[in-house]
């Protein structure tokens, strides 16, 4: 296999990455750590993501429960939810914060499956690019004589199959995303 083909593939998996991670921030039916496990907090004169600097678990299906390991920093993690746009106001306990998410409406469901689909293309176009840039390269190499014209339709079917995998995978994640964001 081309070393541009590897290339390609790798690029194609961190896209993948990129994009379960952004849905993994969307927001479900069920309470999940994902939601709030990458905001930033200002702790020690730095910005830290949630989860290095508390533990975050989910005790039922509609709260998220954040206990700092420094019990100094409950009010910059209240800063950082509120200014988070999740639209869920902390509650604090003591030194545990809990996170009660509302019922979703219909239109919520609507909202965010739109969200899906915007996040989907997203990463279908950078694949896109990927397989632009990879297929210029081949160019360049036949053009080059660094390959031949067969090895340049070889990897060029190779670089196609490649890209169909990968879209079949963001469609995959974002058809699951979608259950589970439609699922009552």
């Amino acid at each position: 296999m081309s070393q541009h083909i590897q290339s390609a593939e790798q690029d194609f998996e961190q896209a993948l990455e990129h994009f379960v991670k952004d849905l993994k921030n969307l927001r479900t039916n069920r309470a999940s750590a994902g939601l709030v496990e990458d905001l930033r907090v200002q702790a020690y004169d730095s910005n830290m993501d949630l989860k290095s600097v508390a533990s975050i678990t989910t005790p039922d299906a509609r709260t998220i429960q954040i206990e700092p390991w420094d019990k100094n920093l409950v009010k910059e993690i209240e800063k950082a939810i509120t200014a988070s746009g999740l639209g869920i106001n902390p509650k604090i306990a003591g030194t545990v914060i809990h996170l009660n998410l509302p019922p979703m409406t219909e239109e919520n469901r609507k909202e965010l499956v739109k969200v899906i689909n915007q996040k989907s293309e997203l990463a279908r176009i950078a694949v896109r690019n990927i397989r632009e840039e990879t297929r210029g390269k081949i160019m360049q190499d036949e053009k080059a004589k660094v390959i031949t014209e067969d090895e340049r339709f070889s990897l060029l079917e190779q670089l196609d199959k490649s890209v169909a995998k990968a879209n079949e995978k963001i469609q995959s994640e974002a058809d699951e995303k979608e259950k589970e964001v439609t699922t009552i």
